[in-house]
């Protein structure tokens, strides 16, 4: 046996060892030499007290300042306090009982000494209680053994637990450390002495007994290289190992099924699609398997909200109510229907604001036909518009097409004149709020339109300049006034005056004169907007684009060759896929495609949208559908018997191209006619079994897309991931927050939790709804042994606890059921509650998710069962209990259900963690950024990386010891780059025999089966 390989019991003795493997998960000498030391403390140099983190183990060089005995109890109790010091804080230690007579005699006035224990707060001061110590300047003759246990001038703080102390961590290694002599270097020669690296038996020494600061950093730079490099040697090998096996060719078939839905799109893809479409593209058409990870907003489209306006010739109608076959009205003044419509689910949306002051709504790839002084037409999206919108002189560079007016009929009967009801209105004055322009006379022909709009200005508008102007008219007179200039392609401007009355400012073309009766003072037209250009409108300039939030949105096909359609206040626009087009190309192939979703909701949310996104061409073989189709199925474990038959004689007889499931598509009952491609949505939340189960369906290795719209940086993607390539879709948009979030320190300051309470109130009374989040159900099942129910049920726990943090960390968490109750008899008591949770029947699920869509129900108190897939438009307020007891990525999931619909959302986040302890940091960090990349390292900065290799889900020790994928970018990059070169040079690794044993040491039976499965 090795000597690395060595079991502790066998130099340490069983006791000592037994210790270090089950708080530790120490059980050789290797893994002990491997257990560095998370700092170092220097003789003579007192720790920094002051910086001293709540609830944490730590370890602490400090003088004792004083020491005395005290009684309680009526003097039955006694307890030993000792003050420590160093000049920045003062640290108060707490012996009791029989424990007190040692410490007494040896913490004296003056002396110095190690001390160890946890991080607690008691009256406000920061203490350790009963903490473990060790005499720095004893005597030779009170304990040389321990002076010299020290004697170094950099003392090791190792990582500790409990139940071992750093210095008896440090005594294991010493008995230990001889045995680093024997440790085989996995780095070769070349690559050490080209990068300046110590040997690894020098590392090892320099790391846990350094003589100087350069030995630390000399250590720390050779034990990252040795963890990055043997790590990248074994994903460069996963990576060419992937290319030696066969795989189906799938290449692009021309007029085939994909080319027909690329014919449908209302729009070219945005360039970063179609970059990450060719690299689809180009991996599908080698043989051997694809393994590409896909991040970011996979949906990604041009689209408008579902609130938005599309113009038809009965008058403008909802985004939301387009179907194929309606007519609208293109910019050109023709009529064209609506071939596709595509849902893209909720998107960021953002407000382009107009020169008259009228705004319209859209996603950031949403495309507009715009010009600039001295240039023609360009079609830009809304993004590029964001980051151009002045010009070098400071005013708006971009101006919006006009489009030509129309004539309109809502069908319903005109029996009045229209400029008489034009005249009345004005005679009126126009300043009751009931004052309206009928919606008769709004979608009516351009004669009568024209002839109202003279009616009001020739009774109630005057000339003004180059323009005219409509005085004082109430909110709705006005802003109808201004529809009807629009629909004329004229200007219009409204202006608040007096008692939320406006004047109008107004300006026509030529063709159309403001006034009636008196012609010759017609407007004439001017300003900054330019003249109607042929009669046809004035162009409106892009004087801001401001951010509104997340909101459901979708875009259309419009059949016509100008792919455009007329939006909101008579506004031009230009008329997503990537997983989907790649689908369609493996179809085209002759393979199948299948879509794995982590919940029932997404894959019915995911099937839906791609059968109306493809119209007729997912009704292959059936009446109606495209000759070019493919079916498209949905496959989910609550499906009825005979559509699942039907769903599974589909797939094996080729006649579904795709399908869309849960698990159930991993079940041994469902087979493939020839699957090609496994598209993997949310992959984190999937273990590698399920997948590679999938995966093991087709008759050769099939393609394999992975996609996660968890944002991902680019070192822990290189790390991770390393065995994928990896595509960037999208990033998230910069803006305003559309979410506030704050932290609610509910043990602190108690009347917080009250105005969180209250804040619910108030969201459902402005007619909105709220979410109430808890970390556990609260019945039977899941109260811990024990425990009683409810978070008042935990003070027996509490007792026991030495801190505020103990007590939060040993009660139960707080509960859905127990929360309900207490808020449905208190805070909210008339409010409408209902609990939702995963253990509840699937039909009383729907029935409460069904009753909270439709706005029957204020609050739902509920676990994380609402975290993906729950859409509710109008719930603004969300308030998370125990909020510490979730993962910065779960809370900003949790945090993206609120803030969906027009309103802001509100996310509080309740904690009765103390201020300083590192769980408030997480909290406080959350509330801080709605940026998932800046999230994502916070994440990773506070609870490390895990296994790289996937096992941290399986509680296997992780890896990385001294690499931090988030600081150490530069290491891993050159060791990528390093392990790509070796690889190819030598794949067996035949020169590498030290490398391979490291190899065969990252990669145990386990790890190795998980590498393999991908």
């Amino acid at each position: 046996m090795a000597a690395l390989d060595e079991p502790l019991k066998k130099i340490l003795g069983g006791t000592t060892a037994k210790v270090l493997a089950e708080h530790l998960d120490l059980h050789t000498v290797g893994d002990l030499l491997h257990h560095y030391p998370r700092r170092y403390a220097e003789r003579g140099e007192l720790t920094r007290l002051a910086d001293l983190p709540l609830d944490e183990h730590v370890t602490v060089v400090a003088q004792v300042a004083d020491a005395r005995v005290l009684k309680f109890n009526g003097g039955r109790g006694q307890r030993l306090e000792v003050t420590l010091t160093d000049g920045s804080g003062r640290l108060r230690l707490v012996f009791f009982g029989k424990g007190i007579h040692k410490p007494h005699k040896d913490l004296l006035p003056g002396r110095r000494a190690m001390f160890a224990g946890k991080v607690s707060v008691f009256h406000h001061k920061l203490q350790l209680a009963h903490p473990e110590y060790e005499l720095l300047d004893r005597t030779a003759d009170d304990g040389a053994d321990a002076v010299s246990a020290f004697a170094n001038q950099l003392m090791p703080i190792y990582p500790a637990c409990q139940q071992m102390a750093s210095w008896k961590i440090a005594k294991a290694v010493d008995a230990v450390l001889p045995s680093a002599q024997d440790a085989v270097d996995p780095l070769p020669e070349a690559l050490r002495d080209g990068r300046a690296l110590v040997p690894l038996t020098e590392a090892l020494l320099k790391i846990h007994r350094p003589a100087t600061k350069a030995d630390i950093a000399d250590a720390r730079s050779r034990l990252k290289w040795d963890e990055a490099f043997v790590l990248q040697v074994a994903l460069a090998r996963r990576r060419r190992a992937e290319t030696q096996l066969p795989a189906v060719a799938r290449r692009l078939v021309k007029d085939g099924l994909l080319d027909a839905f690329d014919a449908k799109l209302p729009f070219t893809l945005t360039d970063g699609q179609q970059k990450v479409s060719r690299e689809i593209f180009d991996d599908l058409a080698t043989e051997h398997p694809m393994h590409r990870l896909l991040q970011g907003e996979v949906g990604s489209g041009k689209a408008q909200p579902l609130d938005a306006l599309v113009l038809t010739p009965r008058g403008f109608r909802p985004m939301g109510e387009m179907s194929v076959g309606t007519e609208v009205v293109v910019p050109s003044g023709d009529l064209a229907v609506v071939d596709g419509v595509f849902p893209q689910g909720e998107r960021e949306v953002w407000r382009l604001v107009l020169s008259d002051g009228s705004t319209v709504e859209c996603d950031d790839e949403h495309l507009w036909i715009v010009g600039a002084r001295g240039t023609g037409e360009r079609v830009l999206t809304t993004r590029a518009l964001r980051g151009d919108l002045l010009g070098a002189d400071g005013r708006p560079r971009w101006s919006i097409a006009p489009a030509t007016p129309v004539d309109l009929d809502g069908g319903e009967a005109r029996p009045l004149d229209p400029y008489e009801v034009g005249r009345a209105l004005g005679d009126d004055g126009g300043a009751r709020p009931a004052d309206r322009v009928p919606d008769a006379y709004r979608n009516a022909p351009l004669k009568d339109r024209l002839a109202v709009v003279q009616g009001l200005m020739d009774a109630g508008g005057q000339p003004a300049g180059g323009a005219a102007v409509y005085r004082a008219a109430a909110a709705p007179l006005a802003g109808d006034l201004a529809w009807l200039v629009r629909s004329l392609g004229g200007r219009a401007r409204l202006g608040p005056v007096r008692d939320g009355a406006y004047d109008v400012l107004v300006a026509l073309p030529h063709a159309y004169p403001l006034f009636r009766d008196r012609a010759p003072e017609r407007a004439v037209p001017g300003g900054s907007d330019g003249h109607p250009e042929d009669g046809v409108g004035f162009r409106r300039t892009i004087e801001a684009i401001e951010y509104v939030g997340r909101k459901p949105v979708q875009c259309i096909s419009v059949a016509h060759p100008d792919h455009a359609y007329v939006t909101d206040h008579f506004t031009v626009t230009h008329n997503t896929m990537v997983a989907l087009r790649a689908m369609l190309g493996v179809v085209d192939s002759g393979g199948q495609a299948a879509m794995l979703a982590p919940t029932e909701v997404l894959a019915q949310q995911h099937h839906r949208s791609i059968t109306e996104m493809m119209g007729e061409l997912a009704e292959g073989g059936m009446l109606g559908g495209a000759e070019r189709g493919t079916k498209v199925v949905l496959l989910t474990g609550s499906m009825g018997a005979a559509a699942r038959r039907q769903a599974l004689l589909d797939l094996v007889t080729g006649e579904a191209g795709i399908v869309v499931g849960t698990h159930a598509l991993i079940e041994d009952k469902v087979q493939f006619h020839d699957l090609g491609l496994v598209v993997v949505d949310e992959q984190h939340r999937f273990g590698v079994e399920q997948r590679d189960a999938l995966r093991g369906k087709g008759k050769q290795p099939p393609h394999l897309l992975v996609m996660t719209a968890t944002p991902i940086p680019r070192t822990v993607a290189m790390t991770v991931f390393g065995d994928l390539e990896t595509s960037v879709l999208d990033q998230l948009p910069a803006g305003r927050s559309p979410i506030a979030s704050h932290v609610v320190p509910a043990k602190d300051k108690p009347h917080f939790l009250a105005r969180a309470w209250e804040r619910v109130r108030e969201e459902v009374a402005a007619g909105h709804q709220g979410y109430v989040v808890c970390p556990r159900i609260g019945d039977e099942e899941d109260t811990p042994k024990g425990a009683k129910k409810g978070a008042s049920g935990s003070k027996g726990a509490a007792a026991k606890a030495s801190s505020p943090e103990d007590v939060a960390e040993k009660r139960p968490p707080l509960a859905v059921l127990d929360i309900a109750d207490q808020l449905t008899t208190g805070p909210l008591d008339g409010l409408r509650v209902a609990v939702l949770h995963g253990r509840m029947a699937p039909d009383d699920k729907d029935d409460v998710m069904r009753r909270f869509a439709a706005g029957e129900l204020d609050v739902l108190v509920a676990t994380t069962v609402i975290e993906v897939g729950v859409n509710v438009p109008n719930a603004t307020a969300m308030v998370i209990m125990d909020a510490d007891r979730f993962g910065v990525s779960q809370l900003h999931q949790l945090r993206g259900r609120v803030g969906r619909g027009a309103a802001p959302g509100l996310c509080l986040l309740v904690s009765e963690m103390p201020e300083a302890s590192p769980a408030r940091a997480r909290l406080t960090a959350v509330a801080g950024t709605l940026d998932g990349f800046e999230l994502s390292r916070i994440d990773l900065e506070q609870r490390r990386e895990g296994d790289v290799l996937g096992q941290a889900q399986s509680g296997v020790r992780s890896s990385l010891r001294m690499l931090a994928v988030i600081d150490d970018e530069e290491v891993i990059a050159a060791a990528r780059d390093e392990a790509t070169e070796l690889v190819a040079a030598d794949p067996e690794l035949a020169g590498y025999p030290e490398l391979r044993i490291a190899l065969s040491a990252l990669l145990d039976d386990e790890r190795e089966q998980y590498l393999d499965k991908g």
